[in-house]
């Protein structure tokens, strides 16, 4: 049976299979999202902003596009497109947009201050010179990544406080960058790529959280749906496009949004109308919507999962909606741009403010040259305490020295909020070329521990991982200087899963030199 013949046969038994957030779990027997009537209920009559709401929600229009930000003297850029938020230390925000436009009309991105009630406080550029930003990701760790949609396109790591300059980093490779999203887990950003036959990327850091060096990945699917990864030979792209230097690459029409949330990437693809949810710890993908199966979405386009778990994704055309997909997986329209010139707009950059309550959103023409929307009203914020995975938090030593790893293994302190099962291992952080006489000799992760425990109570959990003979064997012959302890924790009834990598340095004793005797 294929995975998707055994979701819909009913034969899951408890922990048979984890499929991502808890959330979904009600609704195995129907793998794709389906109309209805959403949680916020139908759309009004147009507003004074030309928008169509749900009862009890309200708009404003918050910048304009080659005029100054209300209160400020800042002339906003044209053709806003992806953001993010960031909290500030008094209480209130910052939101971050991009320009996609030629370098030559202003491109980079800008960003706008509020107070803690929502009010304009400043606005300022935080990246300038770079050509087609179209969206990007935020970071845990503060900084947001501004894509570039040309065919030499890269990534540029930004302060959304305007303090430090941006960085750029080609190791993410270059071609026609859309989004990207970090799982902050097992510590990968993902990328899409807006092209026909573009390719479904991710990027593991050698030193995480430094974007500067690494290994970047495109994804192949298999028809049951699991993924494997395969390495970009050269991420520069010079002489052949990313998307055509892996054989048997899986293409998705126009990759474009994409957020990750409890352990899941989501992924919009534009030109078959589809969102797909691919689930970090199983490596599998599923279609969560699609088109062609019904529902008001269509052009799926930038998208963000809110603090109540629903999921809200622009449209790119069509008729100027942004939709919800809602945990209960019912998809439904949430909001409708109307009025004259906008026919050849697109919806973009939707994104909530940290409180969760305000939602901010791109018309890419707007007025001629784009505008930002803020929409306030009783969105959902709270996530049932049942449908999210185990929360977990992992500590290991930050180095251990190469004699105490062989003797006394890896101490690792496990930290849970339920009750879980739990499986950890320790390997190489990158793919190894094994010395084999006989056999293959693909490059490989290395694994020198293994070790499970069925029922971990909530609480702090401690536990070492003992290498194997063979392995200290291993460590001992090859200069492996950097490994990583990978932690899975799995709900009693499996639906949840968590994984989470932490890496630390192998210390090694000093080589001495021999001294060569005088004659």
């Amino acid at each position: 049976m294929s995975r998707r013949q055994l979701m819909r046969s009913g034969a899951l038994g408890a922990g048979a299979l984890a499929l991502g957030p808890g959330f979904w779990r009600d609704a195995l027997a129907a793998p794709q999202a389906r109309p209805g009537g959403g949680p916020y209920g139908p759309l009004g009559d147009p507003d004074t902003n030309g928008l169509r709401l749900p009862r009890g929600f309200r708009s404003r229009v918050i910048a304009r596009g080659l005029l100054p930000v209300t209160g400020t003297a800042y002339v906003w850029h044209i053709f806003s497109d992806g953001q993010a938020t960031y909290r500030t230390e008094d209480g209130g925000f910052v939101l971050v947009s991009n320009c996609e436009a030629p370098a030559a009309s202003g491109g980079g991105a800008s960003a706008i201050r509020f107070d803690r009630d929502g009010g304009i406080r400043s606005a300022y550029r935080i990246l300038g010179g770079t050509d087609t930003n179209c969206s990007g990701g935020r970071t845990p760790w503060n900084t947001w990544l501004s894509c570039e949609e040309t065919d030499r396109g890269r990534v540029w790591e930004c302060d959304p406080f305007g303090v430090r300059p941006a960085v750029v980093h080609p190791a993410m490779g270059v071609f026609n960058h859309e989004a990207a999203a970090v799982d902050p887990d097992d510590k990968r950003v993902y990328l899409t790529e807006d092209e026909g036959d573009g390719g479904f990327y991710r990027f593991t850091p050698d030193r995480y959280p430094d974007l500067s060096r690494g290994l970047l990945e495109v994804a192949v699917v298999a028809r049951n749906g699991d993924v494997t990864w395969r390495r970009v030979p050269d991420p520069s792209a010079a002489t052949t496009p990313t998307r055509k230097q892996v054989p048997g690459m899986t293409r998705f029409r126009r990759g474009e949004g994409i957020w990750f949330d409890a352990g899941v990437v989501y992924v919009a693809t534009t030109s078959d109308s589809k969102v797909h949810a691919y689930e970090t710890v199983t490596q599998t993908i599923e279609v969560l919507y699609d088109k062609a199966s019904g529902g008001a979405l269509k052009d799926a386009d930038n998208l963000t999962v809110s603090r109540s778990g629903d999921i809200f994704v622009c449209e790119d055309a069509d008729n100027l909606e942004i939709c919800v997909i809602s945990r209960e997986r019912e998809i439904s329209p949430f909001l409708q741009l109307t009025g004259t010139g906008e026919q050849e707009s697109e919806l973009t950059g939707v994104i909530f403010d940290p409180s969760g309550t305000r939602l901010y959103f791109s018309s890419q023409r707007a007025f001629g040259s784009g505008a930002i929307y803020e929409v306030t009203g009783p969105f959902r914020t709270r996530r049932p305490p049942d449908r999210y995975p185990p929360r977990m938090k992992v500590d290991v030593p930050d180095a251990i020295t190469l004699s105490a790893l062989l003797a006394r293994g890896v101490p690792v302190k496990v930290q849970l909020d339920r009750s879980v099962q739990l499986e950890l291992a320790v390997h190489t952080s990158r793919t190894i070329r094994p010395k084999r006489r006989r056999g293959s000799r693909r490059a490989r992760r290395l694994t020198f521990a293994r070790r499970k425990r069925p029922r971990a109570a909530r609480g702090t959990t401690r536990l070492r991982l003992r290498p194997t003979r063979r392995a200290r064997r291993t460590l001992r012959e090859r200069r492996i200087n950097d490994l990583v302890v990978a932690v899975v924790a799995t709900d009693a009834n499996g639906s949840g899963r968590r994984r989470i990598v932490e890496q630390f340095d192998v210390k090694r004793p000093r080589r001495r030199r021999r001294r060569r005797r005088r004659s």
